[in-house]
């Protein structure tokens, strides 16, 4: 029978903005969340993170149903603003301290704790001084990793520095979705990207500086993967020039506005990857785009790379390729009725097998997938139950593809689903809905969804259920 390996780790995940709520509550200062949602027409439903999921005063209960779903490890984030109210200097014990019984709750239900360091919640106070543009960043960032290694680490083993870049710079500084909500130019916005990079080399220095125990660490990155069409090696050859391509042109995209890749160059793997695991930026990469290469030293390359322990994956969709006489790839049209998530996601398990084929033939590094999962239109029965049959079958198809790479020798360490709760979904607001564990927003009741049920089976059984 068909499993997952013994160790291997089983989890759900979340981040602080999404979820904590309390956000002017015990010293937390404003994050660009906070600021961004004041902006009129900036959410979709005019609301924001204010209350969430009051996770901030609800953290027992939700442990508790972490415990009773069979969750070995929770992914969350720490909120900058609760640590450091002012971005760097004075600590904030009461963000300490609250993030302190988090942390002993879950190891006290043999919950392991896997934190991230940055979840698109930046100080607001920094954000007002140039954010990610300005380069002083890096070491205010390095200032707050170090802090948190200090307090953390004597419990907490495994970290995550920042989570998808190509969100929080590529959408939230270039395309302007999400917070700050700024339109720069693309050279701007590979500026700002590059400071993000360094923040994560100092980062990475400064958590292994302050470990009171051997900690680990990695990135987390996002992006659209390619997978053949038909499995051929030509095909696969196409698929991860496809998965590793930087400069996507409208040209280059060719037909795949069908599958909504998103065409700029913020959005891809190699550019934020590549000089964190290989100490550069990639080649072709530097040569298309010119001018508008950002700025940047050896000694920039040298702290960025670095050594880490793992890959963070966030996969949620692709798009299959074939190989062509005068492209490296081209992208096959959707088939009619190729299912989508109520996100308008494509619905690609695919991806669970090819993108950590292709993340370890490239970079020989162990990875986790980080985040994994679907938007749902989700509502309560008669009965007060929440049924998701088409979340379950999603997350059977995907987690098979994750086994197979696993029985396929690729050292795949963990999953986290996400999401452990429904949330506030960015600049979605409240109308997407992640979670297992459904949550209404008027009461701040939760309720197992039937998903729920069947991850604790699937846990249960190593995988052997799918």
């Amino acid at each position: 029978m068909a499993k997952f390996n013994e160790d291997f780790i089983w989890g759900a995940a979340t981040s602080a903005y999404q979820i904590e709520g309390a956000v002017a509550s015990d010293g937390r200062s404003d994050s660009n969340w906070d600021a961004f949602c004041r902006k009129p027409g900036a959410i979709r439903d005019s609301s924001s993170g204010a209350e969430a999921c009051q996770h901030y005063m609800r953290w027992e209960e939700d442990i508790r149903l972490m415990a009773q779903i069979g969750l070995q490890a929770y992914r969350f984030s720490i909120a900058w603003s609760r640590i450091l109210p002012e971005g760097f200097g004075k600590i904030n014990q009461k963000g300490i301290d609250f993030y302190d019984r988090l942390i002993d709750g879950l190891l006290e239900e043999n919950i392991q704790p896997y934190i991230t360091l940055f979840h698109w919640d930046l100080p607001q106070v920094l954000e007002a001084v140039g954010g990610w543009r300005n380069p002083d960043i890096a070491r205010w960032f390095g200032e707050y990793a170090g802090i948190l290694s200090e307090h953390f680490s004597d419990r907490v083993h495994n970290w995550f520095t920042l989570n998808e870049p190509q969100c929080f710079i590529g959408l939230g500084y270039y395309v302007g979705s999400k917070a700050p909500g700024l339109q720069l130019s693309v050279r701007e916005s590979l500026q700002a990207l590059h400071h993000a990079l360094l923040a994560h080399g100092h980062a990475v220095k400064a958590m292994r500086a302050q470990a009171k125990n051997p900690i680990k660490i990695g990135p987390v990155q996002t992006g659209s993967v390619a997978y053949p069409y038909v499995d051929t090696e030509a095909n696969r050859a196409a698929a991860y020039a496809a998965t590793f391509q930087v400069h996507a042109t409208k040209e280059d995209r060719n037909n795949c506005h069908f599958w909504k890749v998103p065409v700029n160059p913020l959005w891809n793997f190699a550019w934020y990857s590549d000089p964190i695991f290989l100490g550069k930026y990639p080649e072709e990469a530097v040569e298309a785009l010119g001018a508008n290469v950002p700025d940047y030293s050896d000694a920039d390359m040298a702290l960025i790379s670095q050594p880490v322990d793992y890959c963070g994956l966030n996969l949620y969709s692709g798009f299959p390729v074939v190989a062509d006489s005068e492209r490296s790839w081209l992208c096959v049209e959707r088939p009619l009725g190729n299912p989508l998530t109520a996100f308008k996601w494509s619905v690609t398990p695919e991806i669970m097998y090819w993108a950590p084929q292709f993340f370890y033939q490239r970079y020989q590094l162990p990875i986790y997938i980080t985040e994994n999962g679907m938007s749902g239109h989700d509502w309560l029965s008669e009965e007060g139950l929440v049924h998701d049959p088409q979340r379950i079958q999603y997350l059977k198809a995907y987690l098979r593809e994750y086994r197979k790479a696993s029985e396929e020798g690729i050292p795949i360490k963990g999953y986290f689903l996400w999401s452990l709760m429904d949330n506030f979904e960015w600049e979605q607001g409240y109308e997407e809905r992640f979670g297992i564990i459904h949550v209404d927003f008027e009461t701040q009741q939760r309720r197992l969804k039937d998903s729920a049920h069947w991850y604790t089976d699937c846990i249960a059984s190593k995988g052997s259920v799918l």
